[in-house]
């Protein structure tokens, strides 16, 4: 199944928009449609990873699942939308020497791509008395961000005719950290069982304080976290049988934790994260939240490998040659083949979890409408992180009792300014909903930004609606 499994999770991974710095909401229909801004609005199962204390809000659902959300998106800020476009859904399309040309001066760019897709496979959430609102999860959770510096973007889709290689002797090539200064290269697969509790601390007439806590198990699918500055090389990589990589004559490594076969996304990592979070509501308006999320870290053991800094390789392949740019660009960055570096191999690395920062306010004008205003930070720069700090207003408005809308203005995470749009049909028991992180974005050549969430099988019983 490997290569048919890789080329549909490839088209998973980029059929979605965000940089391998992602938020945690794209498998949430409802906050994909603000935008990402959910840190007060997030309910019941979806406070999973955005603010676990908000299950200890009163008055909500006393049961709510779902089964199969999912949300997925990709964008770029020097890529066109036709190119990125045929990077989604032309995968196996090969690449003339002038699509080689172009896209190597496409991907020389801060933010060349940026992808991340999220998929709630199942998740429930209770509220019981005194104990407060208890949810489990399961995601499967996807992101990745490309910054190539010109000869990183020419090598990978030149190869051995990149300049850098023409102008100079195979004996002659400059250090890998001279050559590639200012290159990332980010990806992060991960399978989360998650659990999560709220419960209100403070309840007073005007002012009620809710905290919560998460936990979940990780399951690492896959791993490359390549970042080149001038004298600092970080460059590492653990990857799943099921991207049916070629590691070459390394499987013949006695130091080589080799896994192959088998079924399923196949992991080769596993670790503890955690949430924390605290929700303030001030009278019946004003909501405040604010959270600290993925706290811990991975272990990475199966295909584990590691390079320092060295003297550049000189590739023997002519470079990335079809619009496969996951799998192709891995296998010239990330294995130990026809690779840009000389790997090492090990038997396991601690990574840390992308940990952020996450603050809201929200106003609750009427049960017909509320507004709120969002900022995530990054804690730490590794995979799965954002690039940059998010910020962004959003608002639900409900003209009728069954039908929600939902927009706003958000920028940063390695966006530029995006306008999302959401709608909901909501019963009392009932709701699905389709949404973008940004109109514009699907329609715009330049700075394209291509996003979808969706979710039908969402149901809320006892208390009262949102």
């Amino acid at each position: 199944m490997g290569k048919n499994f890789t080329s549909l999770l490839t088209a998973g991974l980029l059929a979605s928009a965000l940089p391998l710095y992602a938020q945690n909401e794209l498998s949430n229909f409802t906050a994909t449609g603000r935008g990402g801004v959910a840190t007060t609005f997030a309910s019941d199962y979806q406070a999973i990873g955005i603010n676990p204390a908000n299950l200890g809000r009163v008055g909500g659902s006393t049961v709510a699942f779902t089964i199969g959300e999912f949300g997925a998106g990709a964008g770029s800020q020097s890529l066109t939308r036709q190119q990125l476009g045929k990077f989604i859904f032309n995968t196996s399309q090969t690449l003339t020497l002038s699509d080689k040309q172009e896209l190597a001066r496409a991907f020389t760019s801060d933010n060349a791509l940026n992808f991340n897709a999220d998929a709630t496979t199942l998740a429930l959430a209770v509220q019981l008395p005194v104990i407060g609102g208890i949810a489990i999860s399961n995601r499967v959770r996807s992101a990745g961000h490309v910054a190539l510096n010109q000869n990183a973007a020419e090598i990978a889709f030149l190869g051995r005719n990149a300049p850098i290689y023409t102008a100079a002797s195979a004996g002659n090539l400059p250090l890998v950290t001279e050559a590639l200064a200012g290159t990332d290269l980010q990806l992060a697969v991960m399978n989360e069982f998650n659990l999560a509790w709220g419960t209100r601390v403070l309840d007073l007439p005007l002012l009620q304080v809710s905290a919560g806590a998460g936990y979940r198990y990780i399951q690492g699918v896959g791993i490359v976290d390549i970042r080149v500055q001038p004298g600092s090389l970080r460059a590492y990589s653990s990857m799943s049988p099921v991207f049916d990589l070629n590691y070459g004559a390394m499987v013949n490594d006695p130091t080589f934790n080799l896994r192959n076969g088998g079924s399923g996304l196949q992991p080769v990592g596993k670790g503890h994260g955690f949430d924390l979070g605290l929700a303030v509501e001030a009278g019946k308006a004003v909501r405040l939240g604010v959270a600290v999320t993925d706290i811990g870290h991975m272990t990475w053991e199966g295909n584990l490998l590691t390079a320092n800094d060295q003297k550049l390789k000189q590739l023997k392949s002519e470079g990335i040659g079809t619009y496969n740019f996951i799998k192709e660009a891995a296998e010239i960055f990330a294995t130990g083949t026809d690779s840009l570096f000389t790997y090492q191999t090990g038997q396991e690395r601690r990574a840390e979890l992308p940990t952020k920062l996450r603050a809201g306010a929200g106003l609750r004008i009427s049960e017909f409408f509320e507004a709120g205003l969002d900022v995530t930070l990054p804690l730490n720069n590794v995979a799965g992180n954002i690039t940059t700090p998010f910020i962004g207003a959003g608002l639900d408005y409900k003209p009728t009792r069954w039908l929600r809308l939902s927009s706003g203005v958000t920028g940063g995470a390695g966006y530029g300014v995006s306008v999302p749009l959401g709608l909901t049909l909501a019963t009392k028991v009932y709701e699905a909903g389709l949404s973008t992180r940004d109109v514009a974005g699907l329609l715009t050549s330049k700075n394209p930004y291509l996003s979808v969430a969706a979710g039908f099988l969402r149901f809320k019983l006892g208390g009262k609606t949102q």
